[in-house]
């Protein structure tokens, strides 16, 4: 699986080479600022876009219009944001425009090789993660109806669903029975007042409830 990586510091580039090479990825690219991680889309047409959220030249949110110009040229293209810190407008900004394919970590993360990975490789399988740090400002931020109407359990559930965890995932998280995963995933749905169509795609419109990135 080819990926292209855009960092401007180049000690953490490449930590990240070495990282996703370690797990399976080819880096076909890298580049230290957004100009050249777009010339590098365009050249190798990667299967994932790693991309630092702040890059030259005003370090604001050059990597996050670039994620999004990559969606709009190239659709379906998945991309991972990587912050240094929490900042979940960004992932709300990108998840607004497509929701799958989509990733929003925190730098700290690619500490632990296994789990960056795995998520990287969800993201490039057409799923979304979301760093369970920026979901859990979320779940303070988020105290509005209709989300105020879910239980404890139930926010905790869409918290997981927010970071891309499966039902599967969800149960062994909470160590619960995939069951009663459903069924909290049931109410979450009746509660949000979401339209009984394709259960995957109530799953997005959930998040992106969560998210406050609906532009309904």
């Amino acid at each position: 699986m080819r990926a292209v990586i855009a960092e401007d510091s180049v000690l953490l580039r490449v930590g990240l080479i070495k990282v996703l090479e370690a797990g399976g990825f080819e880096v076909v690219a890298e580049a230290g600022d957004a100009e050249g991680l777009l010339a590098a889309v365009e050249e190798h047409r990667p299967e994932l876009a790693l991309i630092d959220v702040r890059m030259p030249p005003g370090f604001t949110d050059e990597g996050v219009r670039a994620a999004m110009e990559i969606r709009r040229r190239w659709p379906g293209t998945p991309v991972v944001l990587l912050s240094q810190y929490v900042e979940e407008r960004y992932a709300a900004d990108l998840l607004s425009a497509n929701t799958s394919g989509v990733g929003y970590l925190l730098k700290q993360r690619v500490a632990d090789v296994a789990d960056f990975v795995a998520a990287v490789r969800r993201v490039a399988d057409g799923g979304t993660a979301l760093d369970p740090q920026v979901v859990a400002q979320l779940l303070l931020r988020r105290d509005s109806d209709p989300l105020a109407r879910l239980t404890p359990r139930e926010r905790e559930v869409l918290g997981l669903m927010a970071e891309g965890r499966s039902n599967a995932g969800i149960s062994q998280s909470l160590v619960v029975s995939e069951s009663a995963v459903a069924k909290h995933i049931n109410n979450i749905f009746a509660k949000l007042d979401l339209p009984v169509v394709d259960a995957d795609h109530r799953r997005v419109l959930a998040v992106l409830r969560f998210l406050g990135a609906s532009r309904a």
